[in-house]
This record gives structure tokens, sequence and C-alpha cells, in this order.
């Protein structure tokens, strides 16, 4: 790709994660002091648009990535790293519970550090998820009918669970869209530890840098 398409596709994905709203032209020249004009932007919103990689969902309105872009946002600059000193911390004491807490309350703290949701699937069958008034406090569900979606994903976590304890994560891995598990509306990041799988669920539109450092971080505090 182009390095300045590749540069505007990051930008855009950047600040539809942070803002969950459209993004236009006049506002990234603005915000990031770009040396183009707005037109220019709007050219290689078009080329982006072509390549499947950004979507415009009102006719006059900015920008979204869509499920391509994202994907191409994680595999070119998503990388595995740990989280801040905080959050290692907090999850590093989570993890000296006792053995049958321990992925549970790595899980909430998890959920809390991400502002999304965390589950755990044990390998003896048991199943939980904390964090979501965390999840549903983000802007996607204020439409009803996502979040009766996403409660009747979590009604079936079990069957969902149950097939992913047949693959193994040895590391963090991020699943989007068509890819993941609870929906092709969702992202997830998910992990192999001792005692099962613990993971982060969130909407599309979710921070996957954010999510893969936290997990990192909690995989290494349960080895």
């Amino acid at each position: 790709m182009d390095e300045r398409l590749g540069n505007l596709l990051r930008l855009v994905v950047e600040e539809y994660v942070s803002t969950a709203e459209p993004v236009g032209s006049q506002a990234l020249v603005e915000r990031y002091k770009l040396d183009v004009s707005p037109a220019t932007i709007r050219n290689w919103f078009a080329a982006l648009d072509d390549q499947g990689l950004l979507m415009q969902p009102h006719t006059s309105g900015g920008r979204i990535p869509t499920e391509a872009g994202f994907k191409r946002y994680v595999a070119t600059w998503v990388v595995p790293r740990p989280s801040g000193k905080r959050v290692k911390e907090r999850l590093v004491a989570a993890a000296k519970a006792e053995e049958d807490r321990k992925l549970k309350m790595v899980a909430r703290e998890l959920a809390e550090a991400s502002g999304l949701a965390a589950i755990v699937a044990h390998h003896e069958s048991d199943t939980y998820y904390t964090g979501l008034s965390e999840l549903f406090g983000q802007p996607e569900f204020r439409n009803w009918q996502r979040v009766v979606d996403m409660t009747q994903l979590l009604d079936h976590l079990d069957d969902t669970l149950s097939d992913l304890r047949r693959k193994s994560f040895s590391a963090p891995h991020i699943l989007l869209g068509k890819e993941c598990p609870f929906g092709p509306a969702c992202g997830s990041v998910l992990a192999t530890v001792p005692g099962g799988m613990i993971g982060i669920l969130g909407p599309l539109r979710m921070d996957y840098q954010d999510a893969l450092s936290n997990l990192y971080s909690a995989t290494d505090a349960l080895q």
C-alpha cells in the first residue's frame, strides 16, 4: 500500500476507535496538522474506499474503517507489547488468588483495564464472563438491537467456548469480524493459559493494541 494511504488508514482507525464517529477530512487536517488539503484527503479516502478498507456510512459524512480496514490495521500496526506498569501490577496481584479463583480475578482486572468484557473458559467446562457494564457502555450499544444480540450470544457462551477449547492460542491472538467466534460485529483477543482460556471481547471498533497489551500482561502473570 502507498505509504500516504497507509498512514491515513492508521489515523482514521485510531480516530474512529477514540470517538466512535465517522472521520472527516477537515477534522483530520486540523487535528493532525497535515500538510495537505481536505480535498486531497477526500481523494485518498476514495482510494481507500476502492480498496475496501474504508466506507462512508452517510453520503455527506466522514469515513469509518471496514472489517478489512481493521484487519489491515491490526496486521500492520498492532504489535505484542506489555501494558503499563499499573495494569501489570494489578494483574500480577489478581493472579496470586487461590487456584480456583485465579482466572476470574484476572478477568475482572482485564475488563476494568480494557473497558470491555472479559471471558474465561476453564478446562473443566466452567465458563465465566465479567465487564458487561463496561461493554454495554460502548457507543455501539446505544442501539438496543445490538444489546439484544450480545445478550443472546452470552446466553450461548458455553457452546461458543466449548468450540474454542479445541483450539490453542499459545500467545494472545486477535479474531475480529467474520473470524470472531462471538459474531461479525465483534472483536476479541484470546489466549490459552494454565487452567483454560481467557480473553477480551468488544465491538468491532475496539482498541486492539490496548486489549492485546493487557492480555499479554495477563498471560505473563498467569504463567
